[in-house]
């Protein structure tokens, strides 16, 4: 592994991924809720680590910012929104997870520009 590992959204992604999916523990779900926190969350975590390996991957980072979005609407659309814990955990997760992603795109699309950080010189 190279300095890139040290990038410190890549740690949190992973962080939110296992909190979210291990949460079913020890918060109240239904079936929907607990097979999309475990899913969701493991994919979560999944885009952290496949970010450590490939830094500079912004489809990576991409993918990370649509599940969060998922993960913030998964009450909702699965039906748990009333299960307080499971519910919450989501939509923090979610949100967290949206913007961790925002905050590692800049930094993506930094290392494409140019090598050096700034713009490509134009002939």
């Amino acid at each position: 592994m190279n300095a890139s590992v040290n990038r410190w959204q890549d740690w949190v992604a992973v962080v939110i991924g296992a909190v979210v999916a291990l949460s079913p523990l020890w918060v109240d779900t239904n079936n929907a809720a607990q097979w999309s926190m475990i899913v969701l969350g493991v994919l979560v975590a999944a885009t952290g680590v496949a970010n450590m390996m490939a830094p500079t991957s912004e489809m990576v980072v991409g993918a990370m910012g649509v599940l969060g979005v998922l993960l913030f609407v998964a009450p909702w659309v699965t039906g748990y929104a009333d299960m307080a814990g499971a519910a919450w955990t989501s939509w923090v997760g979610g949100a967290a997870t949206v913007l961790t992603a925002l905050a590692a795109m800049p930094e993506g699309s930094r290392m494409h520009i140019g090598h050096g950080g700034g713009l490509a010189p134009h002939h």
